[in-house]
């Protein structure tokens, strides 16, 4: 089930990687997008699948389930959301004010 996951992270990540190099920055941001959602599923992987009881004052049992790994990605999901809508954002203004998505439009120079 792990080399699934794998698989897929790197997946998620050479398709993440296609659209970064892309010239509309739509594409861009949804790269970034998918890159994160690679990185929480890298994270989760990571983590593993415990066997245990939450660890509660009081609980005695023989193992407890480590929480950290799914806070830290609660944590990069929030943070990612709101990276990607404040990009979203900027990338609305700048269709406004200039009337195109083309990065290399976006430059303002003429390179040849």
């Amino acid at each position: 089930m792990e080399t699934i996951i794998i698989l897929l992270v790197g997946v998620l990540t050479s398709v993440a990687i296609y659209l970064l190099l892309a010239k509309s920055l739509i594409r861009v941001i949804l790269g970034t997008a998918i890159l994160s959602h690679a990185v929480h599923l890298l994270i989760l992987t990571m983590g593993g699948l415990k066997e245990g009881t939450v660890p509660l004052l009081g609980e005695e049992a023989e193992s407890y389930v480590d929480a950290l790994p799914q806070a830290l990605i609660l944590t990069a999901i929030v943070i990612s959301f709101a990276v990607t809508a404040f990009i979203l954002v900027l990338a609305y203004r700048a269709y406004q004010e200039l009337g195109t998505d083309d990065l290399n439009e976006m430059r303002g120079v003429n390179d040849e």
